[in-house]
Order: structure tokens, then C-alpha cells, then sequence
């Protein structure tokens, strides 16, 4: 996935962009972690695609991304879930393709308006306040940063 500066303003952007890249890590709890992980699993197991890794595609538009979908099927490249959260690796993949379906259900694409869209659908379906403030710092505050900066900032969870 590429993300794009469409139909936002670069101040928006910017002001997400330093919540997250001056932000400190977030301390979260084992439990919360737990029942992240759980909801992550949960959440895969209702997912009506089929997932398959790769180290280097990534989708250009969401186009490509919702016609892979339309046929069942989603690559989850291995540069997009690379964040500490995650005891396993799993679970980052788990959470990648269940946003790209996200995206594909609310009709959103890489723009900051389109990950806040992505997010907010998500966020209705999560079991606690915590898992949420995780979710918006992974889906909105990290893609202000990667349209802030141009490429992916290093992986971390902020609370500002």
C-alpha cells in the first residue's frame, strides 16, 4: 500500500505526523496485549480472504489492492507490520490484512481521510478503549507520519 496526501491539508498531516514521531513509546499492559492479540484472532477468523505473505508486494492504489480482494485474495507485505506491539509476528499480519479489508469495506484509500475512515470502522468493533488508542496510533497517527515524511517511520505506540 501507498499512501497519498489526497484530499487533506498538509497541516493536518504534519500535526499527526509529530504526535506520532515525537510521541514516546506507550507502556502497555501484558493483559492489554492479551485481549489485542485475542480480538486480532477473532477478527482473522472472520476475514473472507485469503492471506499470503510477501517480502516485497505492496499495493500501488487501492484499486489493486480491491481487486485482489474481489477475488479473495490480499498479499500482506512484510515491511507493513513490523511493529513491537505484537508478541508474534502474527498478529501484525493478522491486523495488515484485516485493515486492507477495512479499506475495501468503507470504500477508503491511503489518504489521511481514508485511514481516519478505516480507522473509525475498526474502532467500533474493538473490545476496549486501550485496543483503540493502539489502533489509532498504528492506522492514523503512523500514516501521518509516513505522508509527513514520504517513507514508513520507525514502528512504535504512541498515547498523546
Amino acid at each position: 500500500m501507498v499512501l497519498t496526501k489526497t484530499q487533506t491539508t498538509a497541516s493536518q498531516v504534519e500535526i499527526l505526523a509529530k504526535l506520532y514521531l515525537e510521541g514516546k513509546p506507550a507502556e502497555i499492559s501484558d493483559e492489554t496485549i492479551a485481549q489485542l492479540c485475542d480480538w486480532l484472532m477473532d477478527e482473522f477468523h472472520q476475514l473472507p480472504l485469503n492471506l499470503q505473505f510477501s517480502d516485497y508486494m505492496r499495493y500501488a492504489n487501492v484499486k489493486e489492492l480491491f481487486a485482489d480482494i474481489e477475488q479473495s485474495h490480499l498479499w500482506v507485505s512484510a515491511d507493513s507490520y513490523d511493529s513491537s506491539v505484537y508478541p508474534n509476528p502474527i498478529y501484525g499480519f493478522i491486523f495488515q490484512g484485516m485493515h486492507d479489508y477495512d479499506h475495501y469495506l468503507t470504500d477508503s484509500d491511503f489518504s489521511l481521510k481514508g485511514e481516519i475512515a478505516a480507522y473509525n470502522f475498526t474502532a467500533k468493533r474493538v473490545p476496549s478503549l486501550e485496543i483503540q488508542k493502539i489502533l489509532y496510533s498504528e492506522i492514523v497517527l503512523r500514516s501521518a507520519a509516513y505522508l509527513h515524511l514520504g517513507h514508513a517511520a520507525d514502528p512504535k505506540i504512541v498515547f498523546p
